[in-house]
């Protein structure tokens, strides 16, 4: 096969397994995990033999005429460079393991079938954005995972949680694609093609007319999908869907869409510097922001959660510095070990044998009865934190020097401004990500609350994930000197001031986190926890809230928020309750839009009701009062039709008379 229909079959097989899932699921049950796993698996092998294709050669690129439009035509459209294939291989690798992980994570499920071959089509999509030449083909797998994405959040249906988070994620999404397709339009206007060479070839020859506009329009859309600030909310609600499908989200498609499309147009961005110093201060603001509310958070997967985001906040901030190179070797390393700790928090719910018990304060003996996702998570830990010499290590710091090049100057066309806001805030989010991750690790494997009850072994295939994900977590790092030739020939070797600064503040955020957790946990124990009593008819779940209650430190259903072992709470202090709510962005929108629009409907309900089907049953009841009355003059007596019609005759006679009368006169 030639490299180009090898390409297209990348993102062909999973839709074909996703169709034939959706059809032989309920006929043909049997098929479901190989209609699952195969093509996925298939499409990964196919794309790293695209990979080793195209090479660090020119970029490939072949396109057709879709269809005529009658101004600017849609192409199928096919480019491949290094940062394609690369990506490629991420997505089909990550979604491989994932769906692998869920036939042991979902095995019981009813709803398996369906939940796969979304899986399936999910990953399709995102291969369609990574390998198309077109934006409106872009466009197409871009909104085909939004509407996947919001299947798999809400696959626990029954939960009004998972419904509530797949409504917020769809809408909020949706609220950053709006402006998006006006981007892309506009972008085409000036261009006079949705090729994205062609688009690059216009920017190149100073033709772009509105870059600052089109710039703006399209990060709106990218802060939805790749969940930057201020249209981030919806991920950590997400967190109600399936584990496998939070790491699918978060390591491979949906927020890396967002990141990727930047990286391919950024010289549109680059012809702005107004859109360089938005992007540095958006990234700014979802890094700290997220590093500070994932240290307030209880529940494992939403310290993850915003975790991610704050990682997507170091990609865009790369991208503000102009370095593409380093916020996609960032984008594949964060891939790598994000999966593993979105699947090992997944060993561990499974181990408790319930979602509701993610909460860290109530976790105990994890490391003994896991030790697999012990050892693999702990290691993941090491890189988010960005320590040597794991994956995250390399990637963070290609990121920090890219800042730090910009902040100096030597960045040609990027502001300074753009420079120095990423690498501050970006040297405070490493504190952060450290403190975060240490907690999150003493909290989970060396926490002192009530050990659930052991649901038995996890099945293998979930623990052979994790070490399969455990390899490039360890190894990807050392890719670092080879990934330039695949890239833009940046240097993504990690730079010494910031190697220094970055791990040396790594280091010190987890060493305080650690002395804090030695301190509340030794306060803990001097302070008596209060036995809850439950009501005698309460239930057994509320026996075993109870007996969670007399034995640990778990206060309410926000279990953590006021736990006395909790070194967040120290370190965050008075900003802890603050942090835990996202710092009340969501009652923010509430006030600003979801309450005036709430009001506007109810106000249009009111006239619909009051006004609209007053007139409506008033014009039919007109014509009914007439009836009655006409159906009253219907008595079926002769003699009384008789008289009405000598009374109207005579009525009629008079009034002649009369007439005639006053014409006379």
């Amino acid at each position: 096969m030639t490299l180009t229909t090898t390409a297209v079959l990348v993102p062909l097989l999973p839709f074909l397994g996703a169709v034939a899932g959706l059809l032989l699921g309920r006929r043909a049950p049997g098929f479901v995990r190989p209609l699952a796993v195969l093509p996925t698996l298939a499409a990964a092998v196919l794309a790293v033999d695209v990979a080793v294709g195209q090479g660090t050669g020119p970029a490939t690129d072949v396109a057709t005429e879709l269809t005529p439009t009658g101004s600017i035509p849609i192409d199928l459209a096919l480019h491949l460079d290094g940062f394609a294939v690369l990506i490629a291989v991420l997505v089909g690798v990550v979604a491989t393991c994932v769906q692998l992980y869920s036939t042991g994570y979902l095995r019981n499920d009813p709803r398996y079938a369906s939940y796969a071959a979304l899986v399936s089509l999910f990953t399709s999509a995102m291969l369609l954005v990574v390998y198309t030449g077109d934006l409106m083909l872009l466009l197409v797998g871009w909104e085909v995972m939004g509407i996947c994405s919001y299947f798999l959040v809400g696959h626990y249906w029954e939960t009004e949680a998972a419904r509530a988070a797949s409504l917020k994620a769809f809408l909020v999404t949706k609220l950053g694609d709006v402006p998006f397709l006006f981007g892309i339009f506009a972008l085409a206007a000036d261009a006079g093609t949705f090729r994205i060479t062609g688009i690059l070839g216009t920017v190149a020859s100073g033709g772009l007319d509105h870059p600052t506009l089109i710039a703006l329009l399209l990060l709106a859309g990218v802060a939805g999908k790749s969940a930057q600030f201020p249209l981030h909310t919806w991920l950590p609600d997400a967190m109600a869907g399936p584990t496998p499908v939070s790491a699918l989200i978060h390591a491979a498609t949906m927020v890396a869409a967002g990141i990727y499309v930047v990286a391919r147009l950024l010289p549109v961005f680059a012809a702005s510097a107004a859109a360089l110093v938005v992007m540095a201060v958006m990234a700014a603001l979802t890094m700290v922001g997220s590093g500070l509310a994932a240290l307030a958070q209880d529940d494992i997967k939403r310290v993850l959660a915003y975790s991610t985001i704050g990682q997507l906040g170091y990609m865009l901030g790369a991208l503000a510095v102009g370095d593409r190179g380093a916020a996609v070797f960032h984008l594949i390393s964060h891939g790598a070990f994000k999966a593993l700790l979105f699947l090992g928090a997944g060993v561990i719910i499974h181990a408790a044998g319930t979602n509701s018990l993610a909460a860290m304060s109530r976790m105990s003996g994890l490391a003994r009865r896991i030790p697999d996702a012990y050892w693999t998570m702990t290691v993941a830990l090491l890189a988010l934190a960005a320590i040597p010499p794991f994956a995250g290590f390399f990637s963070k710091e290609a990121v920090l020097g890219a800042a730090e090049h910009a902040a100096t100057g030597a960045a040609h066309g990027i502001p300074g401004a753009a420079g120095w806001t990423v690498l501050v805030s970006g040297l405070l989010t490493a504190l952060l990500t450290a403190a975060y991750a240490t907690r999150l690790w003493l909290r989970a494997f060396r926490g002192k609350g009530v050990e659930a009850p052991d649901h038995g072994r996890q099945p293998v295939v979930m623990n052979a994930v994790l070490w399969a994900l455990f390899v490039p977590t360890v190894a990807l790092g050392l890719t670092a000197p080879l990934l330039p030739e695949w890239f833009d020939g940046r240097s993504l070797a990690p730079t010494l001031t910031t190697s220094v600064l970055g791990t040396g503040i790594a280091l010190v955020g987890g060493l305080v986190t650690y002395a804090a957790w030695r301190h509340t946990t030794a306060l803990a124990a001097r302070t008596p926890i209060g036995a809850v009593v439950a009501a005698p008819d309460a239930g057994p779940e509320a026996a075993e809230e109870t007996a969670i209650a007399t034995h640990a430190p778990v206060y309410g259903d926000n279990a953590g928020a006021a736990d006395p072992a909790d070194p967040g709470r120290l370190l965050l202090g008075p900003l802890q309750p603050h942090a835990a709510v996202g710092f009340h962005l969501d009652a923010v929108y509430s006030a600003l839009f979801v309450r005036p629009v709430r009001a506007a409907a109810t106000l249009v309900r009111f006239l619909d009701r009051a006004v609209v089907d007053t007139y409506v049953s008033g014009a039919g009841a007109a014509p009914r009062w007439l009836g009655a009355a006409v159906r009253r003059a219907q008595t079926g007596n002769v003699q009384t039709y008789l008289g009405a019609l000598l009374a109207g005759s005579l009525v009629l006679a008079i009034a002649a008379v009369l007439v005639a009368t006053g014409t006379g006169a």
